[in-house]
């Protein structure tokens, strides 16, 4: 079979697939950051900044050494067990499901905002489906658009910047200050910052997408994907955080959470250009589908050849993509849409808590690799203490989330048990078909032994009735008599042999009677039919000797109807039947 080969994605294709999803969090993290940490969102986002700026290195190093499809996924397969692999890779689908279910609805939101009759529900199945057909139509065709999104979604909140910097300039700091002197609401400075922090880290989604199709880039192309995601996120949250709490009150924050950058938008340049970022929020929401189409598509191909998942999902269309992992991601997508009945806050929690396991899982990914793979070549090194501090920081904002929303932890459970408990069929599957065997083997063997008990007991009992021959007394009958008598024995009585007895009182010539009897026994081959001549005159005598002798009863012993020259009566014969 010829091997299907597409292009590979330069760096702009590469950054803008994975760039949409993270860049998409500048609609909400500020808002998000600004409800926990106040006036002090931005320290919280320059921190997120931080910690991301030391996963640079953990990825690179990783990816570096191990250059193959599967983020998390990939460095653990290759320096712990499948089965924590697996759950890595669980966590990951679960993330990019919600990921793509919540940025399709929430860009349909936006539009509403727009459009009032939109029906949002089938709006984000709409989008969903688009972006199915085009993850369908390969990873060229999926660049160009996620290009096209990517820059103009820059370039809009480019535009954002420089009109809120504007409006400081020309209306002065005076909501800063107020701002800046608000009591936080969350008790100290401290508290306030943590918990900003943990929910500004849910603005870095998006960072580990590279990983999962790093196979499709260029040779070079996926360190600088991660330099290009940090300077994204690392300027626009935290200025972005500054400039709404010097525009906005903080009061007004809560009230317009939801599309606080197009309110920021009205405020600083008017009603065009919180149209003109509404309308961007569409396209990088839908941006970051095409995101989570694309990472899943390369994470769980990569389980496929592993072994995972069947092998059902390895088939590509002459375009090079795996459609059926394609339109199954579609398939759990919308179904998970309509089980939450379009209320999407309880996907937030899986959304959240998967992606951040994801990211603590590769983090200690990174430190299995540098004790196990010691000596396997990498273009770069992060640091021990480094990726420690990494780690035990995403760990610190998943504790955080919890104390945030208890309940969007335990709704991230109710999905994840059911993932785990599929993934561990797939890895298990060969022992519990052995298992399978053996239960069958164990409830079969009694009934096989009953079965086989019964079934000779059977043939057994039916040997004995077909084995019992019957009598049939001739006066040297024509064939059609005979045939008649072969007839009614085959219809009615259980037996295999039939003896036909020719009682003569002196030689008679029966040639003809005996070829009769070859015909009959050929046709009716069913019966073994025996004929015997005995000399003697038929009666009581003659029935009593044969019954005695071939120990058959008499009333299994026929004759034919006798004439008036008959010399007993048919009850001296002691019980034999008339039959014709």
């Amino acid at each position: 079979m010829k091997e299907i080969v597409h292009k590979k994605l330069n760096q702009l294709q590469a950054t803008a697939i994975c760039g949409n999803d993270i860049s998409s969090s500048c609609l909400y993290v500020s808002a998000l950051t600004i409800l926990y940490a106040g006036q002090y969102a931005w320290i919280s986002l320059l921190i997120v900044a931080a910690v991301l700026f030391l996963f640079r290195k953990i990825y690179a190093e990783v990816v570096g050494a191990i250059p193959l499809n599967g983020g998390a996924y990939n460095v653990l397969l290759n320096t712990s067990t499948k089965r924590l692999a697996s759950l890595a890779a669980t966590l990951t689908v679960l993330s990019y499901m919600a990921t793509a279910v919540i940025s399709a609805s929430e860009g349909m939101h936006y539009l509403h905002g727009i459009f009032e009759n939109l029906n949002v529900t089938i709006a984000t199945v709409v989008v969903l489906v688009l972006f199915t057909g085009l993850a369908i139509l390969g990873i060229g065709e999926s660049a160009f658009v996620a290009v096209i999104i990517f820059m103009t979604h820059i370039g809009t909140l480019a535009l954002l910047v420089l009109a809120s910097i504007w409006f400081v300039l020309t209306h002065g700091l005076d909501t800063f200050h107020i701002n800046w002197q608000t009591p936080i609401t969350s008790g100290s400075i401290e508290t306030a910052l943590f918990l900003g922090f943990s929910a500004a880290m849910l603005g870095i989604s998006g960072f580990e997408s590279s990983a999962n199709f790093v196979e499709e880039q260029e040779q070079g192309v996926f360190p600088k994907t991660l330099g290009n995601m940090w300077g994204i996120v690392s300027f626009f949250n935290p200025v972005i955080a500054i400039l709404l709490i010097s525009v906005i009150p903080l009061t007004e924050v809560g009230e317009n959470k939801e599309s606080l950058l197009a309110h920021l938008g009205e405020t600083t340049g008017g009603s065009w250009l919180a149209w003109l970022i509404s309308i961007d929020a569409v396209m990088v929401l839908c941006g970051a589908v095409l995101t989570s189409f694309v990472g899943v598509s390369g994470l769980l191909n990569r389980m496929t050849l592993d072994r995972i998942l069947p092998n059902y999902f390895l088939k590509q269309n002459k375009r090079g993509s795996h459609y059926r992992i394609v339109l199954s991601f579609l398939i759990l997508c919308i179904s998970v849409l309509f089980a939450t009945n379009g209320h999407l806050e309880s996907l937030a929690g899986v959304y959240t808590f998967s992606f951040l396991a994801v990211m603590a899982l590769f983090g200690i990914g990174n430190l299995l690799l540098k004790y196990k793979r010691r000596k396997l070549p990498r273009p770069e090194r992060a640091r021990g203490i480094s990726v420690v501090i990494a780690v035990a920081s995403v760990i610190a904002a998943f504790f955080g989330n919890m104390l945030l929303n208890i309940n969007s932890f335990y709704t991230f459970l109710q999905y994840m048990v059911p993932a785990l408990i599929f993934i561990g069929i797939m890895l298990n599957r060969v022992t519990l078909i052995r298992l399978l065997i053996e239960a069958l083997e164990y409830f079969y063997q009694p009934l096989r032994k009953m079965v086989i008990l019964s079934n000779r007991y059977l043939e057994k009992l039916s040997s004995e009735i077909n084995s019992q021959e019957f009598v049939f007394f001739t006066k040297g009958d024509d064939i059609t008599i005979l045939n008649k008598v072969l007839q009614y024995v085959e219809d009615n009585e259980t037996t295999k042999k039939l003896k036909i007895v020719h009682v003569k009182k002196d030689t008679v010539n029966n040639e003809v009677l005996k070829k009769d009897l070859e015909v009959l026994d050929r046709a009716y081959g069913g019966l073994d039919i025996e004929y015997i001549e005995i000399d003697g005159v038929f009666g009581p005598e003659i029935i009593d000797e044969l019954s005695e002798k071939w120990k058959i009863p008499k009333n299994f012993m026929f004759i034919g109807s006798p004439g008036n020259k008959f010399s007993y009566r048919v009850a001296d014969l002691g019980g034999v039947r008339l039959i014709m």
